[in-house]
């Protein structure tokens, strides 16, 4: 716990400077926290991250999280997808020329992991060119589920909710982890109250849809990992796991936020 506390500590003091300053920082370490989460991903299945398809996975997710159309002026905005795809496409070609050796399948897992990581954090850093707040409120969100299905989960918790997944979480918890989101969603409202163009109905409704993506994208996170049986995602925080074991929540939230036009 100690080691928990003092690893959280100073990643806030790291990150929210980031957030409150935003712009190209926030870009840049949205990037780089992409780019770390294609490493854990390739690590978890054995691949090597300095080759062919890591690198290639690598640039894609970044292309993906920066505005690269803003730096390449021939280029306009509805290109920014496309120059993912181009790395998809470089990805897929060379199920070509490998004669073989390097399949369609094998190829997917590159495209999916650099799509997956990359449309994550480019929906984080889209929340924030909207407004600090809105960013805010996504993260307290996500927190308030997590602490409200671990508390209510370890007093109460009695039903699994997916124990082939993750045992130690509860139908029960994950109810109370949706609770606690939509209190904390109302608290965060009443202090800014047009924050948001939908109404207080509209945004609890809202709150339990975003509570229930994150918990599910707990779950995928944690199916990965039992698929590829390992405990953490990476090693970079020091008990709390990889960056993926920090953002799997947050990974699903933000597009279906954006999805859903609060930002």
């Amino acid at each position: 716990m100690k080691q928990r506390v003092i690893t959280a500590v100073i990643a806030l003091i790291i990150f929210i400077p980031i957030l409150y300053v935003g712009g190209l920082t926030l870009d840049i370490a949205a990037a780089a926290l992409a780019a770390v989460g294609v490493y854990e991903l390739f690590r978890m299945r054995n691949l090597a991250i300095v080759s062919f398809e890591g690198v290639l996975s690598i640039i894609g997710a970044v292309v993906l999280v920066l505005p690269v159309t803003q730096w390449l002026p021939f280029l306009n905005e509805s290109n920014d997808f496309l120059l993912y795809y181009l790395t998809v496409m470089i990805i897929l070609g060379f199920s070509v020329i490998s004669k073989n050796t390097y399949t369609f399948d094998e190829a997917g897992f590159p495209v999916l992991v650099s799509l997956y990581v990359g449309m994550g954090f480019q929906n984080l850093v889209t929340a924030r060119r909207d407004s600090l707040a809105v960013l805010i409120f996504a993260f307290f969100i996500v927190w308030a589920t997590d602490i409200g299905a671990y508390m209510v989960g370890r007093k109460i918790g009695k039903r699994k909710l997916w124990p082939d997944i993750s045992p130690n979480k509860t139908v029960e918890g994950a109810l109370g982890g949706i609770l606690c989101a939509v209190i904390v969603a109302v608290i965060f409202l009443i202090v800014q109250p047009n924050l948001f163009s939908q109404n207080l109905v509209t945004m609890m409704l809202f709150t339990v849809i975003f509570s229930i993506v994150g918990q599910f994208g707990d779950l995928v996170e944690s199916a990965i990992k039992r698929h590829y049986d390992v405990k953490d995602s990476g090693k970079i925080l020091p008990g709390h796991g990889g960056i993926l074991d920090r953002f799997d929540s947050m990974l699903f939230v933000f597009p279906v936020m954006h999805l859903l036009g609060v930002f």
